[in-house]
């Protein structure tokens, strides 16, 4: 048998490492942070063990990257979403509603991703985090920003506040007030992005039940 060319290989780490994001994300949603151990991942994932730290250095390391996976193709998912605009004001309420939904629906995932942060590790600097910093920035611009510099960063530090403020145990806050004030901050009309009581609200509510769109897993053709 021939030696796989480097393509080939390529391509089955490339689906390794998404078999891992996607485990890490939906083991942690059903069972927290702590109940999920690397060897459940690896088993999740179909992958050996020893092969997550190939990868990542740790289990933090590698939910957070997931996380960041979550939301910046949420975040894309509902930027892009038909009808496709290049609106500023529409797309800032789009990316308002993507991330606060995700505290809404999924609320132990997002709660241990808050939690994360506040370690020593703060913010890890993956290919996931840096896609959601662009998409985030990218949305700052197009509503109009002339510093974006420092826009972005107030952007980020709002939506980080709200879902705190949505998962605090015994004290949440409901997403609709929370909007409410983010949509007021930047004189979003109620009716843009996906207002909670919507048709559209319901349905990707549904949809967002399955993550496997978001992870890239699926066979792709490979080279002899």
């Amino acid at each position: 048998m021939s030696p796989r060319s480097a393509s080939v290989n390529e391509e089955l780490r490339r689906r390794s490492r998404e078999r891992l994001l996607q485990a890490a994300v939906e083991l942690v949603d059903e069972r927290g942070f702590e109940a999920t151990t690397l060897g459940d991942i690896a088993d999740r994932a179909g992958s050996a063990r020893g092969l997550v730290s190939y990868y990542f250095p740790g289990k933090r390391q590698l939910v957070q990257s997931a996380v960041h996976r979550l939301m910046h193709r949420t975040l894309e998912e509902a930027l892009e979403r038909e009808p496709r605009t290049d609106d500023g004001r529409e797309r800032l309420a789009r990316a308002v509603d993507a991330i606060l939904g995700l505290a809404r629906d999924r609320p132990v995932l997002m709660r241990q991703h808050m939690a994360g942060l506040l370690q020593a590790e703060g913010f890890v600097q993956c290919p996931e985090q840096r896609r959601l910093s662009e998409l985030l920035g990218d949305t700052v611009a197009r509503y109009g920003s002339h510093d974006v510099a420092a826009d972005y960063p107030m952007l980020r530090a709002l939506l980080m506040g709200a879902v705190f403020a949505a998962l605090v145990p015994g004290v949440p806050m409901r997403v609709p007030a929370l909007r409410a004030e983010l949509f007021r901050r930047y004189g979003l009309d109620w009716e843009l992005g996906v207002p909670p009581d919507s048709e559209t609200a319901t349905g990707t509510r549904d949809r967002d039940r399955d993550l496997s769109r978001f992870f890239a897993t699926e066979e792709r053709p490979s080279e002899a």
